[in-house]
């Protein structure tokens, strides 16, 4: 049996995932090298590698997408060994045999499984003869009422890229068109299939690891049913709720996929279960997952050890896993806004603080400071809590999101957060439509929450900071004057910052962030220098800094953490967190935009627009004008009202700033509409 023991591994991929491979090479004593593009040149992922290769150019299509490049980089650095972490070249098949032939140890598996599943229908082809249960396939050509609820989706890919749910017959036709484009523009492959759409079903999968000594392991199952857009939320291992009888069935059948394609290395299979409890079979991903920690927690392993294990050809430890232990509960950290359908977000995260304490564990590709860019996946950090119980590890998880401190663009925490603390999810009432019934309900103003008194806390801090810093300019005056007075002068007099006058009421405006809510705060400072809340019955100031407050709020003591970056202020309580933007004493009138504008939510490339679009032509409200991609996302631009298209500013291919204007729409009856294309769902 061959034994390739390998000394320096390149991870063939960024961020998140590249530092999680890092660690283990840290303590396997293994030298480790980085790729970045030039937009990573500063990331986190090349800070923490012993050695980095540049890829010139900053899209995924020139940088990470080239494994020609890849390839190069490892020769150029002494590699022996290739760890595709997942996304980007981890499934592709012609990347591992490049990787191989060049003489370089393969961390994943043999080129063949991953090209006997890489094609969604070739791969369900090959489960139904090893006995996996599947649905049964629907042809879209003779597909009629009978057979909807149908899910179209790419046969290449996954993500949720070309994936539809098609409910009406007559809609059928165009959603198979907008599928084929946008599988064919994603993975280059526009192959779409059709089966039966589950309603209520829960997305529950099987890790495995194999060796080749014939050794497969089934590790439990995880649940992975919180979804939006397709792509996982939250995950947690075991999956909760599955009988004895059902986990068996799920972990035969994925044992009996991995032994159909001779795997080896780490998989997951991917079941669909019906609120019936029947499973089905979906796909088989041939690298490591994003949720990989959760199994790890409740197995007390190390999965990316055991890959790197089984590339240098050794066996799993024993014939059967050890047996697990507790649960995990994993949450996504994303830089969106998911009360403006999952809107990704860039900008400086100016801080990143999660606790610490037994049972949790974060993973992340970013530190304080670093930035958020636009092309890559949003995903901040990946959250694990593991306890005895589930509802012990999930109230964990809620709790260290609730305590985190994250400053900078909007992210999903407050969701998360109310995710977990979800009757339905707190019951493990799960399916893959739980966003779909409960994200305005999650989304809505917050019970509990308390901006007015946050915003108070974070105009008290800035007082006191004032205070603070008009002092400080009176001392040093006063200190110069003494300076400069000559031998036998009288000293100067020296008075205080205040003047002794009655404070009268000052007033602090502020814009509460993202949700848009004004906040006016009135307070005073009377000559001890300590403000306080001026008509604001029932607080008290107990104490204020610059950077912390505590305040009696109707007997109750509250303490608050500020942090101010430019106009921008966070405000961290112990059962939330708030930003907010200093707002001026008086609107300027130039800063509103014309009514109809519709500007760029985000920064990113116009990738085209509406047919017959241009200056003069009327359209409908709600139609579909510009399409944006950002962060491997397609957004599109609504018209905000029927009318007339005044002006248009965009074009393919241009890149464009948050806040850009891309088009007026002046409102008024709209007589002949711009054609309106095949709809396309954002990805």
């Amino acid at each position: 049996m061959r034994s390739d023991v390998i000394h320096t591994l390149l991870v063939a991929n960024r961020g998140e995932i590249a530092c999680r491979i890092f660690r283990t090479c840290r303590d396997l004593g293994i030298t480790t090298v980085a790729v970045y593009s030039d937009a990573d040149a500063d990331a986190l992922h090349v800070r923490e590698a012993d050695l980095a290769v540049r890829l010139p150019g900053a899209a995924p299509a020139d940088t990470y997408l080239r494994g020609d490049l890849v390839v190069a980089a490892a020769r150029a650095a002494g590699a022996d060994a290739v760890h595709p972490g997942y996304g980007f070249l981890s499934e592709n098949a012609a990347f591992a045999a490049a990787v191989q032939d060049a003489g370089l140890v393969w961390v994943g598996p043999p080129v063949k499984a991953i090209e006997l599943m890489a094609s969604k229908t070739r791969a369900k082809e090959l489960m139904a003869g090893a006995g996996v249960p599947l649905l049964a396939p629907v042809d879209p050509a003779t597909a009629g009422p009978d057979d909807l609820p149908l899910l179209l989706k790419a046969a290449a890919g996954g993500g949720g890229r070309g994936m539809r749910i098609v409910r009406e017959a007559d809609a059928l036709p165009g959603e198979l068109l907008a599928a084929a484009a946008e599988a064919a523009s994603a993975f280059g492959d526009g192959e779409v299939f059709a089966e039966p759409y589950v309603e209520r079903g829960r997305h529950v999968e099987v890790q495995v690891m194999a060796d080749a000594h014939g050794t497969v392991w089934a590790l439990g199952t995880r649940d992975c049913s919180l979804q939006r857009r397709h792509q996982k939320v939250i995950e947690e291992a075991p999956a909760p709720g599955l009988d004895d009888g059902l986990r068996t069935r799920l972990h035969e059948a994925a044992v009996a996929a991995a032994r159909a394609v001779d795997y080896r290395g780490a998989g997951t299979v991917e079941f669909l279960v019906s609120a019936e409890g029947r499973p089905y079979f979906l796909e088989m991903n041939t690298r490591l997952q994003v949720e990989h920690p959760v199994t790890e927690a409740v197995f007390g392993l190390d999965l990316v050890a055991l890959q790197l294990r089984v590339a240098e050809g050794a066996p799993l430890p024993s014939p059967e896993p050890p047996q697990p232990s507790g649960h995990a509960v994993e949450a996504r950290l994303y830089a969106e806004d998911p009360a403006r359908d999952w809107q990704p977000q860039t900008g400086a995260l100016l801080t990143l603080e999660l606790p610490e304490g037994p049972g949790l564990r974060l993973d992340t590709g970013y530190t304080g400071g670093d930035t958020i860019g636009v092309h890559y996946d949003p995903m901040i950090a990946k959250v694990i809590a593991r306890a005895p119980t589930r509802t012990e590890a999930v109230r964990l998880l809620a709790r260290a999101l609730e305590r985190a401190r994250v400053h900078g663009p909007v992210t999903n925490r407050d969701l998360l957060v109310r995710s977990l603390r979800q009757p339905d999810f707190a019951a493990a009432r799960l399916d893959t439509g739980f966003y779909d019934r409960h994200l305005a309900d999650l989304t809505a103003p917050g019970a509990g929450r308390d901006p007015a008194t946050a915003a108070l806390a974070a105009t008290l801090a800035e007082a006191v900071r004032n205070t603070q810093a008009a002092c400080g300019a009176e001392a040093v005056r006063n200190t110069e004057a003494v300076r400069g007075a000559g031998a036998g002068s009288p000293a100067p007099a020296r008075f205080g910052a205040w003047r002794n006058v009655t404070s009268q009421p000052q007033r602090k405006r502020y814009r509460s962030e993202p949700d848009g809510t004004e906040h006016e705060v009135a307070y005073r400072t009377p000559r001890t220098g300590i403000p306080e809340p001026h008509e604001t019955p029932g607080t008290r100031v107990l104490t204020a800094t610059p950077d912390r407050v505590t305040l009696e709020v109707d007997g109750v003591t509250r303490n608050f953490a500020i942090t101010a970056h430019a106009d921008r202020v966070h405000v961290d309580a112990t059962d939330a967190a708030y930003t907010f933007t200093a707002l001026p004493r008086f609107t300027d009138p130039a800063a509103h935009t014309a009514p109809g504008s519709l500007l760029a939510p985000m920064p990113g490339t116009v990738v085209r627009i509406a047919e017959g679009l241009a200056a003069g032509v009327t359209v409908e409200a709600g139609q579909p004008l510009i399409w944006l991609e950002a962060m491997k996302m397609e957004h599109r631009i609504l018209a905000p009202a029927s009318g007339t298209l005044t002006a248009l500013h965009a074009a393919p291919g241009h890149q464009v700033e948050v806040g850009a204007l891309l088009a007026v729409v002046q409102e008024g009856p709209a007589a002949t509409p711009v054609p309106v294309p095949v709809p396309e769902e954002t990805v």
